[in-house]
Protein backbone atom coordinates (compact mmCIF):
# COMPACT_ATOMS: atom_id res chain seq x y z
CA UNK A 1 0.00 0.00 0.00
CA UNK A 2 2.82 2.63 0.96
CA UNK A 3 4.24 2.08 -2.92
CA UNK A 4 0.61 3.09 -4.38
CA UNK A 5 0.79 6.21 -1.98
CA UNK A 6 4.07 6.85 -2.44
CA UNK A 7 3.79 6.95 -6.28
CA UNK A 8 0.30 9.16 -5.95
CA UNK A 9 1.97 11.62 -4.85
CA UNK A 10 4.88 12.07 -7.04
CA UNK A 11 2.62 11.35 -9.85
CA UNK A 12 0.90 14.73 -9.07
CA UNK A 13 4.39 15.65 -9.07
CA UNK A 14 5.35 14.09 -12.53
CA UNK A 15 2.24 15.81 -14.05
CA UNK A 16 3.12 18.81 -13.25
CA UNK A 17 6.42 18.83 -14.52
CA UNK A 18 4.95 17.47 -17.78
CA UNK A 19 2.24 20.51 -18.02
CA UNK A 20 4.90 23.06 -17.56
CA UNK A 21 6.92 21.44 -19.56
CA UNK A 22 4.62 21.27 -22.49
CA UNK A 23 3.82 25.12 -21.79
CA UNK A 24 7.50 26.04 -22.23
CA UNK A 25 7.43 24.09 -25.70
CA UNK A 26 4.45 25.23 -27.27
CA UNK A 27 5.33 28.71 -26.25
CA UNK A 28 8.72 28.32 -28.38
CA UNK A 29 6.77 27.21 -31.23
CA UNK A 30 4.30 29.97 -31.13
CA UNK A 31 7.41 32.13 -31.05
CA UNK A 32 8.84 30.23 -34.10
CA UNK A 33 6.10 30.87 -36.41
CA UNK A 34 5.48 34.27 -35.03
CA UNK A 35 8.72 34.66 -37.00
CA UNK A 36 9.14 32.31 -40.05
CA UNK A 37 5.15 32.62 -40.89
CA UNK A 38 4.81 36.17 -39.72
CA UNK A 39 1.90 36.71 -42.20
CA UNK A 40 -0.54 33.74 -40.72
CA UNK A 41 0.90 31.80 -37.75
CA UNK A 42 -1.89 29.16 -38.66
CA UNK A 43 -0.92 27.67 -41.67
CA UNK A 44 2.72 26.15 -41.90
CA UNK A 45 2.37 24.42 -45.04
CA UNK A 46 4.23 24.66 -47.27
CA UNK A 47 6.98 24.94 -44.60
CA UNK A 48 9.17 27.79 -44.37
CA UNK A 49 13.02 26.99 -44.40
CA UNK A 50 14.85 27.40 -40.95
CA UNK A 51 18.31 29.23 -40.83
CA UNK A 52 20.99 26.75 -39.82
CA UNK A 53 21.66 28.49 -36.90
CA UNK A 54 17.97 27.55 -35.87
CA UNK A 55 17.83 24.31 -37.20
CA UNK A 56 20.44 23.60 -35.41
CA UNK A 57 18.98 24.91 -31.92
CA UNK A 58 15.61 22.71 -32.76
CA UNK A 59 17.44 19.93 -33.28
CA UNK A 60 18.90 20.58 -29.95
CA UNK A 61 15.89 21.88 -28.30
CA UNK A 62 14.45 18.26 -29.24
CA UNK A 63 17.18 16.22 -28.39
CA UNK A 64 17.64 18.00 -24.56
CA UNK A 65 13.62 17.41 -24.29
CA UNK A 66 14.16 13.85 -24.25
CA UNK A 67 17.14 14.11 -22.20
CA UNK A 68 15.03 15.99 -19.64
CA UNK A 69 11.83 13.72 -19.66
CA UNK A 70 14.38 10.67 -18.95
CA UNK A 71 15.80 12.37 -16.12
CA UNK A 72 13.45 13.23 -14.29
CA UNK A 73 11.94 9.28 -15.13
CA UNK A 74 14.94 8.21 -13.77
CA UNK A 75 15.76 10.45 -10.77
CA UNK A 76 11.93 9.56 -9.69
CA UNK A 77 12.55 5.41 -9.38
CA UNK A 78 16.02 4.62 -8.72
CA UNK A 79 15.98 1.15 -7.78
CA UNK A 80 13.71 -0.52 -10.83
CA UNK A 81 14.63 -0.25 -14.34
CA UNK A 82 11.12 -1.33 -15.28
CA UNK A 83 9.77 1.75 -13.44
CA UNK A 84 12.08 4.22 -14.68
CA UNK A 85 10.65 3.20 -18.51
CA UNK A 86 7.21 3.66 -16.93
CA UNK A 87 7.37 6.84 -15.50
CA UNK A 88 9.04 8.04 -18.89
CA UNK A 89 6.50 6.88 -20.96
CA UNK A 90 3.80 8.46 -18.52
CA UNK A 91 5.64 11.98 -18.79
CA UNK A 92 6.60 11.80 -22.57
CA UNK A 93 2.58 10.99 -23.60
CA UNK A 94 1.23 13.88 -20.80
CA UNK A 95 4.02 16.53 -22.29
CA UNK A 96 2.93 15.74 -25.81
CA UNK A 97 -0.60 15.82 -25.07
CA UNK A 98 -0.79 19.35 -23.40
CA UNK A 99 1.56 20.39 -25.49
CA UNK A 100 -1.49 20.57 -28.18
CA UNK A 101 -3.54 21.92 -25.68
CA UNK A 102 -1.40 24.69 -24.93
CA UNK A 103 -1.13 25.67 -28.78
CA UNK A 104 -4.99 25.56 -28.75
CA UNK A 105 -5.01 27.54 -25.72
CA UNK A 106 -2.28 29.88 -26.92
CA UNK A 107 -3.23 30.44 -30.97
CA UNK A 108 -6.26 28.49 -31.80
CA UNK A 109 -4.68 26.09 -33.51
CA UNK A 110 -5.19 23.51 -34.93
CA UNK A 111 -8.01 24.54 -36.43
CA UNK A 112 -9.28 21.05 -37.37
CA UNK A 113 -9.03 17.19 -36.71
CA UNK A 114 -7.12 16.17 -39.73
CA UNK A 115 -4.65 19.12 -40.01
CA UNK A 116 -0.43 18.19 -40.43
CA UNK A 117 1.86 19.39 -38.45
CA UNK A 118 5.62 18.73 -38.18
CA UNK A 119 6.20 16.46 -35.19
CA UNK A 120 9.80 15.84 -35.23
CA UNK A 121 13.25 16.42 -36.59
CA UNK A 122 15.20 14.01 -35.54
CA UNK A 123 16.99 12.32 -37.89
CA UNK A 124 14.82 13.96 -40.51
CA UNK A 125 11.55 15.63 -40.73
CA UNK A 126 8.55 13.67 -39.65
CA UNK A 127 5.18 14.93 -40.75
CA UNK A 128 0.92 13.83 -39.79
CA UNK A 129 -1.89 15.17 -38.63
CA UNK A 130 -1.52 16.39 -35.27
CA UNK A 131 -4.41 14.10 -33.90
CA UNK A 132 -1.61 11.22 -34.47
CA UNK A 133 0.66 11.75 -32.11
CA UNK A 134 -1.95 12.71 -29.58
CA UNK A 135 -3.71 9.55 -29.98
CA UNK A 136 -0.37 7.60 -29.10
CA UNK A 137 0.11 10.08 -26.23
CA UNK A 138 -3.45 9.64 -24.81
CA UNK A 139 -2.39 5.86 -24.65
CA UNK A 140 0.70 6.10 -23.30
CA UNK A 141 -0.45 8.77 -20.29
CA UNK A 142 -3.34 6.57 -19.52
CA UNK A 143 -1.43 3.39 -19.14
CA UNK A 144 1.90 4.68 -17.69
CA UNK A 145 -0.55 6.80 -14.91
CA UNK A 146 -2.49 3.65 -13.89
CA UNK A 147 0.67 1.53 -14.11
CA UNK A 148 2.25 3.93 -11.98
CA UNK A 149 -0.20 4.31 -9.15
CA UNK A 150 -1.58 0.67 -8.56
CA UNK A 151 -0.20 -1.58 -5.88
CA UNK A 152 0.81 -4.59 -7.88
CA UNK A 153 3.83 -5.00 -10.28
CA UNK A 154 3.61 -4.61 -13.90
CA UNK A 155 4.82 -7.19 -16.31
CA UNK A 156 7.01 -6.21 -19.36
CA UNK A 157 6.26 -9.76 -20.96
CA UNK A 158 7.59 -10.53 -24.18
CA UNK A 159 4.19 -10.81 -26.61
CA UNK A 160 2.98 -7.87 -25.29
CA UNK A 161 6.58 -5.83 -25.80
CA UNK A 162 6.16 -7.88 -29.19
CA UNK A 163 2.93 -5.91 -29.94
CA UNK A 164 3.89 -2.90 -28.63
CA UNK A 165 6.99 -2.30 -30.13
CA UNK A 166 5.42 -3.35 -33.70
CA UNK A 167 2.78 -1.26 -33.37
CA UNK A 168 5.02 2.08 -32.86
CA UNK A 169 7.10 0.57 -35.77
CA UNK A 170 4.53 1.13 -37.98
CA UNK A 171 3.05 4.16 -36.68
CA UNK A 172 6.57 5.31 -36.81
CA UNK A 173 6.38 4.36 -40.57
CA UNK A 174 4.03 6.51 -41.34
CA UNK A 175 5.30 9.83 -39.87
CA UNK A 176 8.86 9.07 -41.30
CA UNK A 177 8.45 8.14 -44.94
CA UNK A 178 6.86 10.92 -46.07
CA UNK A 179 9.78 13.15 -45.52
CA UNK A 180 11.83 10.93 -46.57
CA UNK A 181 10.42 10.33 -49.91
CA UNK A 182 10.99 14.07 -50.14
CA UNK A 183 14.43 13.63 -49.37
CA UNK A 184 15.00 11.05 -52.18
CA UNK A 185 13.59 13.01 -54.47
CA UNK A 186 13.61 16.84 -54.23
CA UNK A 187 16.71 16.93 -51.31
CA UNK A 188 16.09 18.80 -48.51
CA UNK A 189 14.97 21.73 -50.36
CA UNK A 190 12.01 19.77 -51.37
CA UNK A 191 10.57 20.47 -47.91
CA UNK A 192 9.47 23.94 -48.89
CA UNK A 193 6.85 22.91 -51.46
CA UNK A 194 5.77 20.17 -49.58
CA UNK A 195 1.74 20.09 -49.08
CA UNK A 196 0.12 17.35 -47.22
CA UNK A 197 -1.97 14.26 -48.59
CA UNK A 198 -3.02 11.54 -47.80
CA UNK A 199 -2.40 10.12 -44.68
CA UNK A 200 -1.20 6.09 -44.12
CA UNK A 201 -4.07 5.50 -42.06
CA UNK A 202 -4.27 2.26 -43.15
CA UNK A 203 -1.09 1.22 -41.84
CA UNK A 204 -1.20 3.93 -38.44
CA UNK A 205 -4.81 2.33 -37.00
CA UNK A 206 -3.53 -1.14 -37.31
CA UNK A 207 -0.73 -0.56 -35.64
CA UNK A 208 -1.93 2.23 -32.87
CA UNK A 209 -4.25 -1.26 -32.37
CA UNK A 210 -1.05 -3.39 -32.05
CA UNK A 211 0.58 -0.84 -29.48
CA UNK A 212 -2.48 -0.63 -27.28
CA UNK A 213 -3.08 -4.35 -27.54
CA UNK A 214 0.56 -4.22 -26.49
CA UNK A 215 0.19 -1.72 -23.63
CA UNK A 216 -3.22 -3.64 -22.04
CA UNK A 217 -1.10 -7.18 -22.59
CA UNK A 218 1.54 -6.16 -19.64
CA UNK A 219 -1.79 -5.03 -17.36
CA UNK A 220 -3.70 -8.43 -17.90
CA UNK A 221 -0.66 -10.88 -17.30
CA UNK A 222 0.61 -8.57 -14.14
CA UNK A 223 0.13 -10.44 -10.96
CA UNK A 224 -2.31 -8.90 -8.74
CA UNK A 225 0.08 -8.36 -5.84
CA UNK A 226 3.71 -6.90 -5.68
Amino acid sequence: MKLAEDWKYKLIWLSLFAIAMAAVESAIVVHLRQVYYPDNILVIFPLRAFSYRDFFIELLREAATIIMLLSVAALSEKKKGKRVFICFVFLFGLWDLFYYIWLKVFINWPLSWGEWDILFLIPWVWVGPWITPALIALAFTLWGGYALSVERDIHLNPPALVLFIGGCLMELTTFLIPGLMIVFQNGFNGYTSFIPGDFWWWLFIPGYILMCAGLLGTIIKSPKHL
